[in-house]
């Protein structure tokens, strides 16, 4: 796939994360420290290091589950004004992701009791709430992205809280990669999968990434961040030595 590099859609500068442990008497303990980066239009970066690199607090705060220590994290949505995820207000984060910024974490989380293919629709369903007919579209996509992912037609109506980590994982990438997104975070999403599905994720990240989808992504399985990669960045180079 040739890219063709202009500005970026993402820029992390000097972007540092230390954490108060305050179990610990106020002792602080650096995770990332003066990290630069910038991710554009249709790659896929791979984040690697050993465990405890700070790949995952990486991906929570370019998603603002947690907040930067310091620095600016700047996303430039297409035909849109660049943002300071570091700084924005809740209104602003709610915004983008729904919008923007799409994140396949390692659980999954959603209201007991609901269906798994309402939870796959549910991205498409809200951008069209007074259009039935575009509403039953919205779900006959969810369909085909259950029947990608290989969930049993017999599971559609149930709650995926009875189901295994690898049938949730797979409701976890439909919810978040149905609607597509300038930005898509991907932690571990293959990690308890077989290797057909695996497969299937591959080629989902590479479509994306021909949609012009920018991707920065954790794979447990090294094989799995080379088949997607664009370029590979180790996170062991943002630590603080100690």
């Amino acid at each position: 796939m040739t890219l063709t590099l202009t500005s970026p859609l993402l820029e992390l500068r000097g972007v540092s994360k230390r954490f108060t442990l305050h179990h610990q008497n106020g002792m602080e303990l650096p995770v990332l420290e003066h990290m630069e980066m910038r991710v554009h239009a249709g790659e896929c970066v791979v984040l690697d290091g050993p465990s405890g690199m700070g790949k995952s607090t990486l991906l929570k705060l370019i998603y603002a589950n947690y907040r930067a220590s310091a620095g600016q994290i700047i996303l430039t949505p297409p035909g849109g004004s660049a943002v300071d995820i570091a700084q924005a207000e809740a209104r602003t984060l709610v915004q983008l992701r729904r919008h923007t910024i799409g994140y396949v974490s390692q659980f999954l989380r959603v209201i007991p009791r609901v269906a798994a293919l309402d939870i796959v629709a549910e991205a498409l369903v809200e951008d069209v709430a007074n259009d039935p007919r575009a509403q039953e579209a919205a779900r006959e996509q969810a369909r085909a992205w259950l029947t990608r992912l290989r969930i049993p037609e017999r599971l559609w109506s149930l709650p995926p809280a009875t189901f295994s980590g690898g049938e949730q994982q797979r409701i976890n990438i439909a919810r978040n990669m149905i609607k597509p997104k300038p930005l898509l975070l991907l932690d571990e999403p293959t990690a308890s999968l077989d290797a057909a599905n695996t497969q299937t994720v591959i080629e989902l990240i590479h479509e994306a990434r021909s949609r012009g989808t920018a991707i920065i992504g954790i794979f447990h399985d090294a094989a799995v961040g080379a088949a997607v990669a664009s370029r590979h960045l180790n996170l062991a180079d943002f630590r603080k030595p100690s």
